[in-house]
């Protein structure tokens, strides 16, 4: 007996398609600033970069002074109509030294600053023959460009926060051999940098030296 041939049809089950959940929701655009929104910003800015460069302005004004030369009594190292800028912080942190050329107000008068060369220190006698500056009885040997005089004065000592100030074209200078000392509360600071005019522009040379030799 033949066997009835059994055919098996094998259904298929249909596979769910893979759901990976719904797409993204697009983000919202973001509204756009206003008119008013961009003038205040930039009205923020504004008073932000004025208000930066008045504190800059005040710290360096502070700090440093500009300074223009009238007259030549420091030639031959200083002329008349030149700018400097002053240092005003330095003998916040040491004394003047002999050699520094400073601007400070004169104790003669208080309408205009002077600018002149320190020369004698506090406690130093001070004298001048013929031209020649003796501190404490040694000719002082000064190692800068030098106009010298032909004049007598003195001795001085100097007093206590007060310092003998020359110019350096020294027949032709109104200082100390004529109007006295100065107190150091009257000094505004040490000559620093020349600016104008051009052909000046530059440190100023540092001629300090500690000894009367």
């Amino acid at each position: 007996m033949m066997m009835e041939e059994q055919r098996f049809t094998v259904s298929n089950e249909m596979i769910p398609e893979a759901r990976y959940g719904a797409p993204l929701d697009a983000p919202e655009s973001l509204p756009r600033p206003s008119l008013w929104h961009k003038l205040g910003a930039a009205l923020r800015e504004l008073i932000e970069t004025l208000i930066l460069t008045l504190v800059i302005f005040l710290i360096i004004r502070f700090a440093v002074q500009n300074f223009r030369i009238e007259g030549s009594s420091m030639e031959p190292n200083f002329h008349d109509g030149q700018y400097l800028f002053v240092n005003k912080l330095i003998y916040m942190f040491q004394p003047p030294q002999r050699g520094d050329v400073i601007v400070f107000v004169p104790p003669n008068s208080g309408s205009r600053d002077f600018i002149k060369r320190v020369i004698g220190l506090p406690g130093e006698r001070v004298e001048i023959r013929s031209g020649t500056v003796f501190i404490n009885g040694e000719p002082l040997i000064e190692n800068y460009p030098l106009n010298p005089g032909s004049y007598s004065s003195g001795p001085i000592v100097v007093p206590p926060d007060e310092y003998f100030v020359l110019g350096d074209n020294r027949n032709y200078s109104s200082d100390s051999h004529s109007w006295g000392t100065v107190h150091i509360k009257k000094i505004i600071g040490k000559a620093w940098f020349s600016y104008w005019p051009p052909q000046t522009i530059g440190f100023i040379p540092d001629y300090t030296y500690a000894s009367g030799r």
